[in-house]
């Protein structure tokens, strides 16, 4: 029993044992920095990549050729430049025709060329003008009548 117990009163002090003292302290190039939290390696997050486009070509049976325009950056002249590039995208209803704006949203691959579903944009709800005198609505929304309508109060 005597020797579990004098096994179990040692006990091992360095400095370097479970990371309690880290290496950079002892490294005479590095700064000393300050012991850290060590940090957990956490996966990118890639969002789904979905664009929109403008279909060009419908000739296939459910298939649209959908071209995507995107500004970048001029290499040489930093000017910003419209870019093209045409996508096969996968339409199951053939309910597309050339000229109508779809959404491209990434899929499993459906053909050699086809990783994309085209999809209908949503409708933009658009503000309605309130046209109450004439052309002027923004002057009706300041309160302020223009000088032209002052001129038809003092008459």
């Amino acid at each position: 029993m005597s020797l579990t117990s004098s096994l179990n009163s040692l006990t091992i002090s360095t400095p370097f044992l479970h990371g309690s003292t880290p290496l950079s302290r002892f490294s005479r190039s590095a700064p000393s920095l300050p012991p850290s939290k060590p940090s957990t390696f956490v996966l990118p997050i890639r969002a789904m990549r979905s664009m929109q486009g403008r279909v060009v070509a419908s000739s296939g049976d459910k298939t649209v050729a959908v071209e995507v325009t995107r500004l970048a950056p001029h290499p040489k002249y930093k000017r910003r430049v419209r870019k093209k590039k045409k996508f096969q995208a996968h339409d199951p209803d053939n309910q597309f025709q050339i000229g109508d704006f779809v959404q491209l949203e990434k899929s499993r691959p459906i053909s050699k060329t086809k990783t994309f579903l085209a999809v209908p944009l949503p409708v933009k709800v658009k503000k309605e003008k309130k046209e109450e005198g004439g052309e002027e609505g923004s002057s009706s929304d300041l309160g302020i009548p223009l000088e032209s309508q002052q001129q038809e109060l003092r008459a």
